[in-house]
């Protein structure tokens, strides 16, 4: 899972894909963290991708690094109900508590559970990682 979080944190942004109606939902994210030995994702439950992500935990990641080395990450996103989650993440991300603050009703994380992950490129065989 470190390698699956290293490479993440250094993409800066990945695309998180969810599913509303039977139709994919595609957008760009910033936030990866590990807490409690999971790896998480911060978002605002107001917002429709928290929505998707309770109504169907499924999702997939998909971010690119410099090196031209591309990573596909398919996990359930759990919401993690521990304050301590929000305040580690913002811990992370400082410039989130401009929107966001732990325990004010807004503020989720996301684990990512039962995951896999490849790594993979145009010149090396691809390297699988589960979580």
């Amino acid at each position: 899972m470190n390698e699956v979080y290293e490479f993440l944190k250094a993409a800066g942004t990945y695309y998180l894909a969810t599913v509303e109606n039977g139709e994919p939902r595609v957008r760009p994210f910033g936030t990866i963290d590990v807490w409690n030995g999971r790896l998480t994702l911060q978002t605002g439950l107001k917002k429709d991708v928290a929505k998707q992500m309770l109504a169907n935990p499924r999702v997939e990641i998909c971010a690119m690094s410099a090196d031209g080395r591309w990573i596909r990450v398919t996990a359930d996103a759990v919401l993690v109900e521990d304050v301590d989650a929000a305040e580690h993440m913002m811990n992370a991300y400082p410039s989130l508590r401009a929107m966001y603050a732990p325990g004010d009703g807004n503020t989720a994380v996301f684990a990512l559970e039962n995951g896999r992950a490849v790594i993979a490129s145009f010149t090396a065989e691809p390297v699988v990682f589960t979580f």
